[in-house]
């Protein structure tokens, strides 16, 4: 059987993440930091690492035939590909930021300012979605000192927590759109064999994550309580403990799900709560 090729990202913020979710899904692959490609030793994939700006080409070319990228680089290369599964990390936010000091004080502000991006697509997608005209600044590199320079009144850039535009005298101004690590695949590539069994790896993978195994005692007396706030992947499991008229309660439930509960299964005479972390869930 023929190995798929995924590409990933060779360095930056995406790229020990996607490692860590290949590798929970039982891949076993090595030297991926010194290598531009390797091969997966016990499954049809070969792995190549390379820019994230490079990946969505490559996957739209046929060169790969899946990618794990930012939702904002395949938008901004505007590559025809396939969204496969959204893999919740690398989460961040495109935003237009400004000079502390600016007198941008609304959207309509921004007419006739110059905006410095290394997303001039997306960002004119925002602009003229607002019926805005803004001189957009295309650069690479270090955007954020670019309003410093006077090489524009304005940046868009990707921002996780601020501390760059802060430091930089920028605080944040609009939201462009949100962003996170997407899997692509080529088209017409849906219905591959290897390609239905790394979903099924990855889709348990992301289910566990969410997911805690959450083990209880309650007098069996309470337990009517405790299964009616408890329903787990389908029911709870009840175990019969050593002691007469108590019983043990076994299921699974999404970590914010059960800290909205907590109080509830306490009232209702849970004790000995046991809340552990899940490997996998095949459904």
């Amino acid at each position: 059987m023929k190995n798929l090729k995924i590409a990933i990202q060779k360095s930056g913020r995406l790229n020990e993440k996607s490692v860590q979710l290949l590798k929970n899904c039982g891949l076993d692959f090595e030297n991926y930091k010194s290598s531009l490609i390797t091969t997966v030793n016990n499954f049809s994939l070969e792995i190549l690492f390379l820019r994230d700006d490079d990946i969505p080409g490559y996957v739209a070319q046929g060169i790969a035939d899946l990618g794990i990228v930012g939702e904002n680089v395949i938008d901004e290369s505007q590559a025809e590909v396939t969204y496969l599964q959204r893999l919740g990390f690398g989460k961040c936010t495109l935003k237009i930021a400004i000079p502390k000091d600016s007198e941008i004080q609304d959207l309509k502000d921004l007419n006739g300012k110059s905006i410095a991006t290394s997303y001039p697509v997306i960002l004119q997608q925002f602009l003229d979605e607002y019926q805005i005209q803004a001189d957009i600044q295309g650069i690479s590199g270090s955007v954020e000192i670019a309003p410093g320079l006077g090489l524009s009144d304005a940046i868009c850039d990707i921002v996780s927590t601020g501390g760059t535009l802060k430091s930089n005298g920028l605080k944040p101004f609009a939201d462009v759109r949100r962003s996170e690590a997407i899997l692509i695949g080529r088209e017409g590539l849906e219905e591959d064999p290897i390609l239905c069994e790394l979903l099924q790896r990855i889709q348990s993978v992301l289910r566990a994550k969410e997911t805690k195994y959450v083990v209880l005692n309650v007098e069996k007396i309470n337990l009517p309580q405790i299964t009616e706030v408890l329903h787990g992947v389908k029911s709870p499991t009840v175990v019969p403990l050593a002691e007469e008229g108590w019983v043990a309660v076994h299921t699974v439930i999404t970590e914010d799900d059960f800290w909205g509960k907590i109080n509830t299964l306490k009232a209702a005479g849970a004790q000995g709560i046991v809340v552990m972390p899940i490997e996998k869930i095949i459904l």
